[in-house]
Formats: structure tokens, C-alpha cells, sequence
């Protein structure tokens, strides 16, 4: 089978805001020119860990945005989850169809959008130096943090197998001999709270301890119009967190000990049936996000802890770390899929919004999960010009998956079907990183990781769906696979303040295996491979007034793991294209524009493309435009996707953020900051449809607030997507137009106190 390219070239193009952003550049000169005060207004350098070293980003071959201080209380002033950093980040887009508890991200383009308790991210989180692998752990909520970086393009050398997009990176605040913390309160719309707070200092010359924790809730806000529905309200949620950790500081060894603990109760995602016009991505006529009519039980309980000890021994010429994890997690999502109520055919006025034409309601669960993590490292200390790292790394993850199945047309909504998925991923690693300083002005990196991956994976159906897979199992699936990963870069210092740098780097994902059994079987994708290459500048300009990053990039994926979701035929396929090409730039730039404003501009253009004339997706089975070339196959219509964007991929994202302070006196101070962050149209799935296609996405944040006491004490108004913006970022494909929605527009007051 074959289908007719007809896309263009897929060379960026010169938009408006790239205009915008060089004009703004001779205004920060002007600023400069400036009178200069006593002490002159100059940002902080920028220190990373991208190299899993302390270095200036500027000197770091890897494009790096970071986000830190009162920015990332800002962004997430409205009590949101980790999901506020989406679009905040050139190229890093975040999605959700669990809500709070199962984030998706995707940096480039590339990402996941399996829904599965198991499935593998192309995306890392690591917190605290420790991978989150499991898509549950990936939420915990945000707060007492030293900063998050985002990197992006591959990271297999030093991060491991399932980075091939990236990684981000989250640090908590660490304990110190210094004593010091924070409270802070807010209160907003929906009677949505935001209550967290830190404390650490000394306990003995050598202990130090920090203590962390939060609690953030929402009331429902959507009501329910069915009468005497399983549920009445949604949106809702209940959210606990807290961190506990000590610090040992000797002569010679130090030793971190961290651990932490998550709990959520509330709904899961609020899915709407026919929310979307047949046709077009426009919202139907009279929609109104406040109310739903569903018969499904809805709720989302999770529960997470973990620990780690991060030690570090100094031995002269080199150190040793040795960092240790533990995470387990525990969870039930229960959902109603169709979105509706009733079915079609129960007769007219028996179901609805629009046509329901089965009911589907469903959980997923996790009764048991738990992940060993273990890595030794050596790295050299001021080895002259000359510096390297090298280790090894063990995972082991065991998982057990339930899936169950409920009757919505019955009272009591009983269990129609159970399948269970056990799934023990096994894998190690060793690695080496080094760079060499050339010249005075030119530095090497180079670095290489082996990896062996190994998973055995057995389902079975414990109880059989009505017109699905019969009481059956166990099915059994394993891979054993080995790769290996590289990196090569060089930085070249054009001037004292401006950076050049290469890079050209490998990544690797290991194959996935799974079984969403009710309607389908096991099926499995196997290892995807990243070649990406990207060249860039970094710069500290006018005095330090301002920094810039910007980079092009280019990247083949071959055999890239993608899901087929849903379709007529109301599976979840696991399969592989033979090529996905990728292509953009990336700007990141942070500027003084005069002593009391900052600004900061963020912008990507990411064009992606799958490269399989013969890759071939279920249409959709709930009554979208197919707008690819079909084909047939076994009876039943197929997409070919061949020269589709992949899905989630935006191809703009820029983000903005204006703070101009207003000095009261030496200690006290008024201050205005806002957020804007745009992100283009997406495709939800692999197949193209104008229904679930995304509208443009322009949201916006505003907080005024007095801050006095040298900054001590601060209260402030807020607002969130103030323009009410509705927006469907997410869709349910195989029985209806069904949707999803973006976060709506909150206002609240909060207080923050220092000590």
C-alpha cells in the first residue's frame, strides 16, 4: 500500500514573534546605556547539573532552560499540577487523560500518548537524582524546590535508556547548617486551597534536616445533570504531599537522605461526550463547561512514597557517589469513557449529549508497584585539563496492573470485566563521560553508555468483557535487548561572554510490551533509535543584563515506538514506524530591560513528520472526518498516517513573562508580573481529523502583589488563564466525539512569609 506526499518542504519559516524577539534585543542595549546605580542590576549565572556536575549553562553543550525562583511559584500560584509547566518551556508540551495523576510530556514532538499503567515515556523525569519510571510517579506535586531543568534532545549517556527526548530534572531545596524556611497560604476560586511550607537547619555540627510538605484541595465545579447518578460533581480534588530530609556533612563523605510521600483523592479526567462539532474543532452551540451529563462512577485515588540516600565519598583525585532509590505506588482511576449517559439503543431520550452508541465506563489500577534503583559513580577532581565521570546503573521494577470493566446501564454500575497485566523490567548500565580542554577557548565531550533491558510480561482475563475476549491467559511476552548510546560535543568560547557549541548524540528506548486485553491482545513495539544534531550559541550580554540561548536541531528516529488508541475496533496497538523526522530552533532569553522590569522570552518551531508508507491506524470509531488516505484491510478501514505530524507535537510554542517592580523604600516594594505561554494546533492521534485537531492555545497569568521586609513577607492577588480560555486538549477515540478540557480561569490571594 502506498499513499501521495503532498506536504512541502519542512524548513522553518520566519514568524512574527522571531521578528519580535530580535527587536527586543537593541532595547535591552538601550537599558543598558542607562545611568548605572551603585550596584548595578545584572543576572545571576545560571548553574546546572545537566552534566550531573555543578557548571555554568553557558559552558553546557545541551539545550537547557531552567526554571527557578519566583518564577516557579508564579506559574504555579493557581494550586495546578505539574502540568502548569506546559508550553512555559520552549518545545516541552504536558497532557493528561487521568488528570493529576498520570502526566504524558513531550519534548520536540517526541512523547507518548499511551494511557497504560506500564507504558514507557521517551521523556525522563528525574527528581533528586533518582528516575521516576512508572507514569504515576511522574505528578508529584511541585514545591520547596531548588529549580527544574528541562533538557532536551537525547540524554542516554549519563540519564539512561528511555531519554531519547530528554530529560527533566527536579531538585529539591537541601537541608544546611543555615536555618531558614517558608509558609505560604493561598486561597481562590472553587474554594481551592494552596497551603505549603519548608523548615530546615543544624542539628548537630555534622546533621542538618529539612522538612517539607503540602496540602492543596479544589471543591468540585462541574455539576452533574443526570439525576441520581454514581457521581454529582467532578473537577474536584484532595492532595497531600511531604518531604523529610537530613543531611550529613564530614570531612570527606557526605550523605543525603530523602523521604517522601504523595496522596491524592479525587475525580479522575472529566470525559465529555460530543462536545466537538462534527467537522471542525469548534465546541458545540450552548456548551457549557460547569455542567456534564454522565452515568459513570468517577474518582482517582493515588498513593506514592519513596526514599534515597545520595553519598559521596572524596577520595583525593577522584569522588565516588553512590545514590540508592526506592518508589512504590498504589492506585484505582475509575472513569466513565463514553462521557454520556445511557445508550442508543435504549430508545430516543435515553441517552446523550448526542449519540452514545455503547456505554463504556471503566478503572485502572495499580495494587502493586515498587522500583530499585542503584548507581555508583566516579568522577575526577581538577584533573588539569583532562575531566571525566564513568559508572554503573541497576533498575528493577515490578508492576501488576488491574483492569476492570462496569456496567453503566445497570444500578450499582457493576464489574463486567477484569484483566490483570504483571510486567518485571530488568536492566543495567555502564557508562563513561569526559571532556577535554583543547584550548583555552575549546572544549571536547564525549561520552558512551551500554545497556542491557530486559522485560517478562504475562496478562491474563479474569473476567470476561461482554463481546470481548473470553476468560482466558496467561499470555506471555518477554524482550531482552542491548544497546548503546553516545554523545559527542564541542564548545568553542567566540568572546568572553559568548559560547559556541555542536552536538551530535544517540538515544535509545527500550521495546514495550502490552496487554489491553477486554477487546484486543498483547502486543509489543520494539527498541526505537535517536540520532539528533544541534548546534547552538549561548551568551551573557550587555554587562550580564541579559542571557540568550538559541539553537537549531535535527533528529531521525528510527522505529519509533507510537499507539494506536481506540478506533472502531476499540484497541490500544503497540507498533513501531520505520522513521520519524524531527526539525526546529529553540530560544530562550532573559533580559533586564531596565533596573526594575525582567523579561524573559521563550519560543520553538518543531516540525515532525512519520516517514511509513505502509503504517496503517484504526479510523475512528465515534463519527470523525478522516482526512489521510484510507485503505482496507481484514474488512475494516485504516488511516495511512504516513507524512502526519506526530500527535501532541505543537509546532509553535512561545512563552513570555514580564515582572517590573515598584520600589516603596529600600525594603519594600510593589510588583506587577504576568505569563503568557502560546502553543499551535496538535493532532491527538496519529491519524489526522479536523475534530481532534486542536484550536490554538493562548493562555495567560497576572499577579500583583507587595512584598516588604527586604522580601521577607509578600502578599499578592493572582489570576490564571485570565481570558477564560476553552480549549479541548485531549479526546477519546472509538465511540464518540468525547473530549477533554484545559484547567479554567481562577483568581485567589496568597500570603508568603520567610524565616
Amino acid at each position: 500500500m502506498s499513499s501521495i506526499r503532498t506536504a512541502h518542504g519542512r524548513l522553518p519559516v520566519v514568524h512574527p514573534l522571531a521578528v519580535a524577539l530580535c527587536a527586543l534585543l537593541p532595547l535591552a542595549a538601550t537599558a543598558q546605556e542607562t545611568p548605572a546605580s551603585k550596584d548595578p542590576v545584572a543576572l545571576d549565572a545560571l548553574q546546572v547539573t545537566a552534566q550531573r556536575r555543578v557548571e555554568n549553562a553557558k559552558d553546557v553543550p545541551v539545550a537547557i532552560t531552567a526554571i527557578q525562583g519566583e518564577k516557579l511559584d508564579v506559574l504555579g500560584s493557581g494550586a495546578d499540577d505539574i502540568r502548569f509547566l506546559s508550553a512555559r518551556v520552549p518545545s516541552l508540551n504536558i497532557e493528561s487523560s487521568y488528570g493529576r495523576a498520570f502526566p504524558r510530556f513531550y519534548i520536540r514532538g517526541l512523547g507518548n500518548t499511551d494511557f497504560d499503567l506500564n507504558a514507557s515515556q521517551p521523556v525522563s523525569l528525574v527528581y533528586d537524582d533518582v528516575v521516576q519510571e512508572s507514569p504515576l510517579l511522574k505528578g508529584f506535586p511541585l514545591f520547596d524546590l531548588a529549580g527544574v531543568e528541562v533538557l532536551r534532545g537525547p540524554q542516554g549517556t549519563l540519564f539512561g535508556r528511555n531519554t531519547p527526548a530528554g530529560v527533566v530534572k527536579f531538585d529539591s531545596a537541601r537541608p544546611s547548617q543555615d536555618a531558614d524556611g517558608y509558609m505560604k497560604v493561598s486561597y481562590g476560586s472553587y474554594d481551592t486551597w494552596n497551603v505549603q511550607g519548608a523548615y530546615g537547619g543544624p542539628l548537630t555540627s555534622r546533621w542538618s534536616a529539612r522538612v517539607s510538605a503540602l496540602y492543596q484541595r479544589r471543591d468540585n465545579y462541574v455539576d452533574n445533570t443526570v439525576a441520581n447518578a454514581p457521581s454529582s460533581g467532578f473537577e474536584g480534588y484532595d492532595e497531600a504531599a511531604g518531604r523529610v530530609q537530613f543531611l550529613y556533612e564530614g570531612d570527606a563523605f557526605e550523605g543525603l537522605f530523602n523521604l517522601h510521600k504523595r496522596k491524592l483523592n479525587g475525580t479522575a479526567r472529566l470525559f465529555r461526550a460530543n462536545i466537538l462539532q462534527p467537522g471542525s474543532n469548534a465546541l458545540v452551540e450552548n456548551f457549557d463547561r460547569d455542567k456534564v451529563s454522565t452515568d459513570g462512577l468517577n474518582f482517582s485515588e493515588l498513593e506514592t512514597w519513596g526514599g534515597s540516600a545520595r553519598l559521596q565519598w572524596n577520595l583525593g583525585s577522584v569522588t565516588l557517589h553512590s545514590i540508592t532509590g526506592y518508589e512504590t505506588a498504589e492506585s484505582l482511576n475509575h472513569g466513565d469513557i463514553d462521557g454520556g449517559y445511557g445508550a442508543a439503543f435504549l430508545g430516543a431520550g435515553n441517552s446523550g449529549p448526542g449519540v452514545i452508541p455503547f456505554a463504556s465506563e471503566s478503572a485502572d489500577g495499580l495494587p502493586h508497584h515498587r522500583q530499585w534503583t542503584q548507581e555508583f559513580r566516579v568522577e575526577s577532581n581538577e584533573w588539569g585539563r583532562f575531566d571525566w565521570q564513568a559508572g554503573v546503573f541497576y533498575f528493577d521494577e515490578d508492576v501488576t496492573i488491574d483492569s476492570f470493566n462496569y456496567d453503566s446501564l445497570t444500578p450499582g454500575n457493576p464489574q463486567t470485566g477484569h484483566a490483570v497485566q504483571q510486567q518485571r523490567n530488568k536492566a543495567w548500565a555502564a557508562f563513561a563521560s569526559g571532556d577535554f580542554d583543547v584550548t583555552d577557548r575549546f572544549k571536547l565531550r564525549a561520552g558512551v553508555r551500554y545497556t542491557q533491558d530486559k522485560k517478562d510480561f504475562t496478562a491474563s482475563v479474569l473476567q470476561a468483557v461482554p463481546f470481548g475476549t473470553p476468560v482466558s491467559g496467561p499470555y506471555l511476552a518477554n524482550t531482552d535487548v542491548d544497546d548503546v548510546s553516545w554523545d559527542l560535543s564541542g564548545v568553542y568560547q567566540l568572546t568572553d561572554n559568548i559560547n559556541a557549541y555542536a552536538r551530535v548524540a544517540k538515544g535509545f528506548r527500550a521495546p514495550s510490551i502490552q496487554g489491553r486485553l477486554a477487546f484486543g491482545g498483547v502486543t509489543q513495539a520494539d527498541s526505537e533509535k535517536v540520532i539528533s544534531y544541534e548546534a547552538g550559541i549561548k551568551a551573557d550580554l550587555f554587562d550580564r543584563r541579559a542571557r540568550l540561548g538559541f539553537n537549531v536541531f535535527r533528529y531521525t528516529v528510527d522505529g519509533q515506538q507510537l499507539i494506536a488508541v481506540g478506533g472502531t475496533n476499540n484497541t490500544a496497538t503497540l507498533l513501531n514506524a520505520d522513521k520519524t523526522l524531527g526539525q526546529g530552533f529553540e530560544l530562550d532569553l532573559e533580559a533586564y530591560l531596565t533596573d526594575n522590569v525582567l523579561l524573559t522570552l521563550g519560543s520553538s518551531y518543531n516540525d515532525t513528520e512519520i516517514k511509513d508508507r505502509d503504517l496503517a491506524v484504526a479510523v475512528c470509531g465515534g463519527g470523525c472526518t478522516i482526512s489521510d488516505p484510507t485503505t482496507v484491510i481484514g474488512g475494516a478501514t485504516y488511516a495511512l498516517v504516513n507524512g502526519n505530524p506526530l500527535p501532541q507535537a505543537p509546532k509553535w510554542i512561545h512563552n513570555l513573562t514580564l515582572r517590573a517592580g515598584f520600589p516603596v523604600n529600600d525594603a519594600s516594594e510593589l510588583y506587577v508580573y504576568t505569563d503568557w505561554a502560546y502553543r499551535s494546533p496538535v493532532n491527538f492521534f496519529l491519524y489526522q481529523s479536523p475534530e481532534f485537531r486542536s484550536r490554538t492555545s493562548l493562555e495567560g497569568g497576572l499577579r500583583v502583589g507587595y512584598n516588604w521586609n527586604y522580601g521577607q513577607y509578600d502578599v499578592a492577588v493572582f489570576g490564571r488563564n485570565l481570558t477564560n480560555q476553552t480549549r479541548v486538549v485531549g479526546a477519546i477515540d472509538f465511540n464518540n466525539l468525547t473530549g477533554f478540557l484545559n484547567e479554567p480561569r481562577t483568581y485567589g490571594v496568597e500570603f508568603t512569609a520567610k524565616f
